[in-house]
């Protein structure tokens, strides 16, 4: 009896916590279209662009998430997943915690939360980064990139209140893809090595994951001095970047695991060469024709 009665409130109050989670879960206007392939490329998709004043998904994130999830031809990246049964127990762990704790959240950010205040959080954790892409930029000896950098965030930081406003663009000082210590250990000749899913984490490499405790080090949040403070900080970045995937999440369907490790892997691939593997490869098919090694250009 006792026992009971002490449980009681513990479980009276786990009812009302779960209560309205659940709710916030049915509301999410993204869980339909990922249900539903027939609804995802079109209606789906539109109308989550309309609850945002009608950006697109390419404007959002940079870049179209449907070629991102698309793969590449004649790529098998499987290859690089030797440990595939490993990775898809870690990954099935954390799709659970997303699913039940972080998603919720994410949705519950997303609803209550003003378009501009989204934007504006989210160049506040932007703007942190840059730290982190000048860093690497000196390793990388991108010169011009950490001017551009280091720059933007001594503009945003000052003129754009703290990095909330993103002042720099308009000075000419367009925001990167971003640099970590992963694709520098990559430019110094670095394999990959294998595809590794890392518990609450989420995907990497084993080249990606010691690389991760510099990317720590060089975040301006790990020195903030204030315990509660720090951990606010990082939990809303968290937040702020999971509802920032909602509308891309609604274009997947199938085996999420595959679709979710090949768009990481071909992302990787092409922030390490700077996005420069396509204009390589058609220069050197212009040299190729313009030598007499080809007989044809049509076979290009």
């Amino acid at each position: 009896m006792l026992g009971s009665k002490t449980l009681s409130p513990w479980l009276m109050a786990t009812l009302i916590a779960v209560t309205p989670v659940g709710a916030l879960a049915q509301q999410d206007p993204f869980g339909g279209a990922a249900q539903n392939p027939a609804a995802v490329d079109t209606s789906g998709a539109e109308d989550a662009s309309a609850d945002d004043g009608g950006l697109s998904l390419e404007d959002e994130y940079g870049f179209d998430p449907a070629d991102e999830f698309g793969g590449a031809e004649g790529e098998d990246l499987s290859l690089r997943d030797p440990w595939e049964g490993f990775n898809r127990a870690i990954f099935s762990f954390n799709d659970g915690a997303d699913r039940y704790v972080l998603k919720p959240a994410a949705v519950s950010y997303r609803q209550i939360t003003p378009i501009f205040v989204q934007h504006g959080v989210s160049n506040f954790f932007d703007n942190l980064r840059e730290v982190t892409n000048t860093f690497n930029d000196v390793l990388q000896g991108k010169w011009g990139q950490a001017g551009n950098d280091a720059g933007r965030f001594l503009v945003n930081s000052t003129v754009g209140i703290g990095g909330i406003l993103d002042v720099a663009q308009h000075m000419g000082l367009e925001q990167g893809d971003g640099e970590d210590f992963g694709q520098t250990l990559a430019v110094w000749g670095v394999p990959s090595g294998p595809y590794l899913v890392l518990p609450l984490l989420g995907p990497s490499t084993v080249r990606d994951t010691p690389a991760r405790v510099v990317d720590y080090y060089t975040n301006p949040l790990t020195y903030v001095n204030d315990d509660a403070t720090k951990y606010a900080l990082k939990g809303t970045d968290i937040i702020q970047s999971r509802a920032s995937l909602l509308q891309a999440e609604s274009l997947l369907h199938g085996d999420r695991y595959v679709l979710l490790r090949d768009a990481y892997l071909q992302r990787r691939d092409y922030l390490i060469v700077d996005g420069e593997m396509d204009v390589q490869t058609e220069e050197e098919a212009a040299e190729a024709i313009d030598q007499g090694e080809v007989e044809e250009a049509s076979d290009y």
